[in-house]
């Protein structure tokens, strides 16, 4: 099994960004805990500030890998063109969010994205990787 975790902007300043909503662990440290916990998937992680770039990372794995689990950071509540990808794409794409999104600001109950993913997690930190690894399995 082959599942591709692409993250969007800002995700790559985990453990450094706003601990108390995110946590103090980076995420490549997380990703390798990932790869320990899951050694018979074929475990990929891609993170992109830019959405061009996470479109096409979409656009690359979508038709070859057997999930995607992006988490698509800000991106969520601003982006068609990331909705549109998923869309396009044969491969199950699971929405992440380290946060409940609906706990926080109003902008951010807004999701461009779930319409067109085979499931949504958010709320349980970084976890909700795992649990959506699990949710391919």
């Amino acid at each position: 099994m082959k599942i591709c975790i692409i993250n969007g902007p800002n995700l790559n300043l985990l453990g450094k960004r706003e601990p108390e909503v995110y946590g103090s662990q980076t995420f490549e440290d997380y990703f390798e805990t990932l790869k320990q916990k899951f050694p018979n998937v074929e475990l990929s992680y891609y993170q992109s500030n830019i959405e061009g770039e996470l479109i096409g990372k979409i656009q690359e794995c979508g038709f070859t890998f057997d999930g995607i689990i992006l988490n698509a950071g800000a991106y969520t509540h601003t982006s068609i063109g990331l909705g549109d990808a998923i869309k396009a794409v044969t491969t199950p794409v699971i929405e992440v969010h380290i946060s409940n999104t609906y706990a926080r600001e109003s902008f951010r109950h807004q999701s461009y994205l779930s319409g067109n993913a085979k499931g949504v997690i958010l709320g349980f930190g970084l976890k909700s990787y795992e649990l959506a690894i699990q949710s391919f399995l």
